[in-house]
């Protein structure tokens, strides 16, 4: 069936979000993080759009951006043509990396594009990474008070007041508030936060990175997969750590 068109945004404003194929991970080392930014950055300079948000997390990306002189579309075929091509030549792997195509929610008024913004920098905490948003280094937020890479700050920063100082203030206070706002959503419910989860694939199966279970013998591999679930990883856990499909995983389960 032909895909349903993306909706276009009166204002040109967009919540993106683009994820690894099969929710795997796709930024190992702050290397992968530093190179999406750059690639980011290149890709703006060519493509002048405005990024007012976004947040790299370990398996999928968020952008808050206003769209530029070409379609986003267009942008991000660059921006995921020119990462994947490093990243395999980088971990020595093939095919794709990316699942389909970007994701996009339109941004029509002020309000919601404050909401997004919010919501975008409160994505490493919601997914218990870190308990303050300004210790995470691969969002936005910090740029905001300085540490300029890729962040275009002042049209949001305008929304909080005219004076600099006192819009910093006000802008620091909205994103720690605690909300339950649902965007452009990854949502995935675990039991066990990542960073213990991928001990327990190691420990289990003695890799050092965990997508490396892709190429065990199907028996040694359904039985690490069978011991990491009794260890209360989930499906959708298991395949996003290692890359093996979220089918082949619950029929694991299921023999």
């Amino acid at each position: 069936m032909p895909r349903k068109a993306r909706q276009k945004s009166s204002t040109g404003v967009y919540h993106v979000m683009l994820r690894g194929i099969n929710g795997q991970t796709i930024f190992k080392d702050d290397e992968d993080f530093e190179m999406l930014i750059n690639i980011l950055k290149e890709s703006k300079e060519l493509s002048k759009y405005e990024v007012y948000a976004y947040c790299i997390m370990g398996n999928h990306i968020h952008l808050l951006m206003k769209e530029g002189i070409e379609d986003l579309g267009v942008s991000f075929r660059r921006i995921g043509a020119k990462y994947v091509y490093w990243y395999n030549s980088k971990h020595k792997r093939t095919g794709h990396l990316f699942q389909d195509r970007f994701k996009s929610e339109v941004v029509e008024n002020d309000k919601y594009l404050l909401t997004v913004l919010r919501y975008i920098h409160q994505n490493p905490i919601k997914a218990g990474i870190v308990n303050d948003i300004a210790k995470y280094p691969w969002s936005s937020y910090n740029e905001y008070f300085g540490k300029k890479e890729l962040c275009d700050t002042k049209f949001p920063l305008s929304l909080f007041a005219d004076d600099k100082g006192v819009a910093l203030e006000l802008f620091k206070k909205f994103n720690k508030e605690e909300t339950k706002e649902q965007c452009l959503e990854y949502e995935e419910v675990t039991r066990i936060h990542d960073i213990e989860a991928i001990e327990i694939i190691k420990d289990l199966s003695g890799v050092m990175v965990t997508t490396q279970l892709q190429d065990f013998e199907k028996e040694k591999r359904d039985k690490i997969i069978i011991e990491a679930k009794k260890e209360g990883l989930s499906i959708r856990q298991i395949e996003r750590l290692t890359g093996i499909s979220f089918g082949v995983i619950r029929k694991i389960q299921n023999t």
